[in-house]
């Protein structure tokens, strides 16, 4: 089967949102449900102005959308499938080998 550029667009953009442990935590977050961005940099103890940067980063992505209400803006995934992806990719990983962990990532650039 030939891939095109929009499938490996996608999966680009995928792997850069999960590429930082932070994003990664915020995208967990979403998962189990939507939030403003005060009360997320405070679950996850972070700066909102560090949050911001990442929101910005996963928004760019295309992975999570900002819905205005009011004067506040809520976040949340995208697309619920994401959340369904972001579980079934977790367990794929977790099922393939629990013990591994990639120590020399940027040595090697596969990270």
């Amino acid at each position: 089967m030939l891939t095109v550029a929009s499938d490996i667009d996608a999966l680009t953009r995928f792997g850069r949102a999960l590429a930082d442990p932070i994003r990664c935590r915020i995208l967990l977050a979403l998962r189990e449900a939507p939030t403003h961005p005060a009360e997320l940099a405070d679950r996850l103890e972070i700066s909102r102005t560090r949050l911001s940067n990442h929101l910005a980063c996963l928004r760019d992505c295309g992975i999570v959308v900002a819905v205005p209400e009011g004067r506040r803006v809520r976040y949340e995934l995208a697309d619920t499938r994401l959340g369904h992806a972001l579980d079934d990719l977790r367990g794929a990983i977790l099922a393939v080998e629990a013990d591994r962990t990639c120590p020399d990532a940027e040595e090697k650039g596969c990270c």
